[in-house]
């Protein structure tokens, strides 16, 4: 499979995870809010909303890859791959917020407690909730393992880790029907503070790429070792990476003997970039020739 087939694979997979994603999240957190509402129960209306932030995220990313994937223009020469990382700050600063006001209003239950016991309908709708969300995890590995994509297989374990909030609610539903009503608004408290640690990370990693934050340590390994293989380069240095959305972009200063021809050097220079757009995530490379005398 070549990379322009690779990537197409990777874009329809990912779209279609992302939207049974929203199909889920949002059948969820209608029915976890509207359930967690009528049977008093505050931990299953803080999942409902977890679930929510999470359709919100799914939303975000269709919305932000189809503006951020529009052709450089006369105003945005470098495209628009920074849309991404403005959409997922807002995202980030919302769900902060949210999980907050969760935390908050959980911990006021514990000094005004709600007199009305929780109403068993909230356990069963957390069940539905957690075996909804694993089945949805299993079928976001799968198209993951199809397209063999690194950061689809990192997305679904993601969609994993949130079914920890429903195990979470589930304790808390338990604990309240045997007469402890305490651990209804503890785990609420709990799902909050996830929401908000969740809202923080995106938050903050989205700053930091908007501070043109470099590629992670593995990236800029595959990038050294790419480029040192390049015939005719004979080292390298200055080299920089910025990250803009998912995407890589790379300033490097290669190395070439001193006895090539122009054209030469820029043959190699082609090489070097051509080698690195194979990296994944890479969309573009600036190579600068500099000559060195071989016997020095």
């Amino acid at each position: 499979m070549n990379t322009t087939n690779a990537k197409t694979l990777i874009e329809r997979t990912a779209r279609r995870s992302v939207w049974a994603s929203v199909v889920v999240n949002l059948a969820l957190a209608v029915m976890q809010i509207t359930v967690g509402l009528f049977a008093h129960s505050q931990a299953l209306v803080s999942d409902g909303v977890h679930s929510l932030s999470d359709l919100l995220s799914d939303i975000v990313a269709l919305f932000a890859t189809h503006f951020s994937r529009q052709t450089a223009d006369d105003k945005h020469p470098y495209g628009h791959r920074r849309f991404e990382n403005a959409a997922s700050l807002a995202l980030g600063l919302l769900l902060s917020v949210g999980g907050g006001v969760m935390v908050f209003s959980a911990v006021q239950k514990f000094y005004h407690p709600n007199p009305a016991p929780v109403h068993h309908s909230a356990l069963w709708v957390a069940a539905i909730a957690l075996i909804a969300k694993e089945s949805l995890f299993r079928y976001m590995l799968a198209m993951a393992k199809k397209a063999r994509s690194g950061l689809l297989i990192a997305n679904a374990w993601h969609a994993r880790s949130d079914a920890a909030s429903s195990m979470v609610a589930i304790v808390g539903i338990i604990g309240s029907l045997l007469g402890i009503p305490l651990f209804d608004p503890l785990a609420a408290l709990i799902v909050g503070a996830m929401v908000g640690g969740v809202g923080i990370k995106f938050a903050y990693h989205a700053l930091q790429d908007l501070m043109d934050a470099a590629a992670d340590d593995e990236t800029l390994n595959r990038i050294k070792s790419t480029v040192i293989t390049v015939s005719g380069v004979l080292g390298y240095h200055d080299l920089r990476t910025r990250k803009t959305g998912d995407n890589v972009f790379v300033d490097i200063h290669i190395e070439v003997s001193a006895n090539l021809t122009v054209v030469a050097g820029h043959n190699i220079a082609v090489a070097v970039r051509n080698a690195l757009l194979n990296i994944e995530n890479i969309a573009d490379v600036m190579v600068h020739i500099d000559p060195v005398k071989e016997n020095e």
